[in-house]
């Protein structure tokens, strides 16, 4: 079975009509959001799906679309079940660029679409194809609107709570991210900025109860000092962790930052392959980790990970912050996967994701069900991309 053609769609779609409750995003003025989908054909009649949707957003599309591309002739004439040869060549076409980063986004994508095509050649779910499930269903972790006063962030927090979630995520110092953005300047945080998060913290914790696990993500948006302050401060809330506290160039900086908390730490979503995961583990940085697998090399790289902190007795928590590929591709690998925390959803209600798929994602009681459907178990409608679709990306 060869592949015949490898086509990426930036398909855009109005905030109104893909943003439900369920995710931080009310601060700013986006009207809409972008999703990133790789579309992999063969020659015998079988498409495959993968996802990129990289962040900040429009350029960073475009940059990996253009990407993709560029490598169909790389890619033509392939045989599709071949994946791990195919991630290789990908890979290493790159070494010279640089293996990191857009080369693994564009590895990810057409990873995970070779894994839904396999899976649908076998008539099996994908699952299955990486040694089966060791659980029933996935328990998943969701986002709730982002409020600056804390009653009101308490009162969104219990939305997701009502519904059966046992875990959720915030960033209190969301606020700051408005001036701030998303890329790292001083590191520093304003003195009203952080008592506002604080107090929102306390406030949702003393709302949802001390079962609730209450797990703070600061963005990497910190310098050293900034970070080991704001742990200490959240440390009496019982946060479950303290996800990238600081940029992730440097594990020195996680190192110092490490040492002087008695908070748990997380990171993991902007690194890249296994290789960047083994200074985590060797020098025991962090509690939990949280690969991308849209961002980290798909399906066979997030499998890989694993297994490598499966050593180290690290549970690992994948990050999922983009649409239903990401879900499900992400769900698909820790159902297998011993050493799983929880799977990341950045809404606590995924039905606005039905739009883009035959079959709509089903959370029962906080946790994802995923099907006995082959491949990733679902597939995209290309009328809905069609009529979404960026100009001049898609088919």
């Amino acid at each position: 079975m060869k592949i015949t053609s490898v086509t990426p769609w930036i398909v855009e779609v109005p905030v109104a009509e893909g943003e439900t409750r369920g995710t931080q995003s009310t601060v700013g003025a986006r009207r809409s959001r972008q999703y990133v989908f790789v579309q992999v054909e063969t020659d015998e009649g079988l498409t495959g799906w993968g996802e990129i949707t990289t962040f900040p957003g429009q350029i960073a599309n475009r940059a990996v679309c253009a990407v993709l591309r560029e490598l169909g002739p790389l890619l033509e004439g392939q045989d599709a079940s071949h994946i791990e040869a195919i991630w290789n060549r990908v890979f290493r076409a790159f070494t010279y660029m640089g293996t990191r980063g857009a080369t693994t986004c564009v590895v990810s994508g057409i990873d995970i679409a070779l894994w839904d095509i396999r899976g649908q050649a076998l008539g099996l779910p994908i699952y299955d194809l990486l040694g089966g499930a060791v659980r029933p269903d996935v328990p998943l972790y969701t986002h709730f609107p982002y409020r600056t006063e804390p009653d009101e962030a308490a009162a969104e927090a219990m939305v997701p709570v009502r519904a059966g979630y046992g875990a959720i995520k915030t960033d209190p110092f969301f606020e700051e991210m408005g001036p701030k953005g998303t890329s790292y300047l001083d590191g520093q945080i304003s003195a009203r900025g952080e008592q506002r998060g604080v107090d929102i913290v306390a406030a949702i914790r003393e709302a949802v109860g001390p079962q609730v696990e209450v797990l703070i993500d600061a963005h990497a948006l910190y310098n050293v000092p900034t970070a080991v302050r704001l742990a200490q401060r959240l440390a009496p809330y019982n946060i479950h962790w303290f996800e990238e506290p600081v940029p992730p160039e440097s594990y020195h900086a996680l190192r110092q930052v490490r040492d002087q908390v008695p908070t748990r730490i997380c990171v993991g979503e902007r690194l890249h392959t296994r290789f960047e995961f083994v200074p985590i583990f060797e020098n025991r940085l962090a509690d939990f980790v949280m690969p991308d697998v849209t961002w980290t090399g798909g399906i066979s790289e997030l499998k890989k990970i694993a297994t490598m902190a499966e050593a180290y007795y690290i549970p690992i928590s994948p990050h999922d912050a983009s649409g239903p590929v990401n879900v499900m591709a992400g769900a698909h690998v820790v159902l297998t996967v011993p050493n799983f925390y929880r799977l990341e959803t950045s809404r606590a209600d995924l039905g606005m994701y039905n739009v883009f798929v035959d079959h709509p994602l089903e959370v029962k009681d906080g946790s994802l069900q995923v099907s006995r459907r082959p491949g990733l178990g679902i597939s995209l409608d290309l009328d809905y991309l069609r009529g979404h679709a960026v100009e001049g990306w898609g088919r």
